[in-house]
């Protein structure tokens, strides 16, 4: 009966190293899905402080000719002109050389009222587990601005 109460039970030598490497690999899990996680995260807010460029220099892409004859001065955009200046927007930024597979997404062009929307794409791969997903995460950043013209 001493050799229970002494700890000295020979079954139960070598249990607790099971149970340390069973929770340095759980450990070692979850570090490696927040670094991935965090990694998506900061790609999209990096390719939507770009979309959200683009969009500004879309928005200012109006010519005077746009401003409409009503009391209220407006501008109106076309979609032409908004792709025309989000490529040259991405182009002057070098903003390809930083994102792997940068693109245009289908939904880019103007709305009524003189907005211009932004939407681009590109793919993240996070740290540690891209050999999990050898293509990457296929991200997307939306952003919409707007021309005000104010008379004085």
């Amino acid at each position: 009966m001493t050799a229970v109460l002494s700890g000295n039970n020979p079954r139960e030598e070598g249990q607790i190293t099971v149970l340390i490497v069973g929770f340095v690999l759980l450990s070692l899990l979850l570090a490696s899905v927040v670094m991935a996680a965090s990694a998506v995260y900061l790609e999209h807010k990096k390719l939507l402080s770009l979309a959200d460029g683009a969009a500004l220099a879309a928005a200012d892409s109006y010519t005077v000719g746009d401003i409409g004859r009503g009391s209220i001065p407006a501008t109106s955009l076309v979609d032409g002109r908004v792709l025309a200046a989000t490529s040259s927007y991405l182009e002057a930024s070098q903003a390809f050389s930083r994102h792997q597979d940068l693109a245009v997404a289908g939904g880019t062009g103007s709305e009524p009222g003189g907005t211009a929307v932004v939407v681009l794409t590109a793919v993240a791969h996070p740290p540690v587990i891209s050999f999990l997903l050898p293509d990457g995460i296929l991200i997307e950043a939306k952003a919409t601005a707007r021309s005000r013209l104010t008379q004085e």
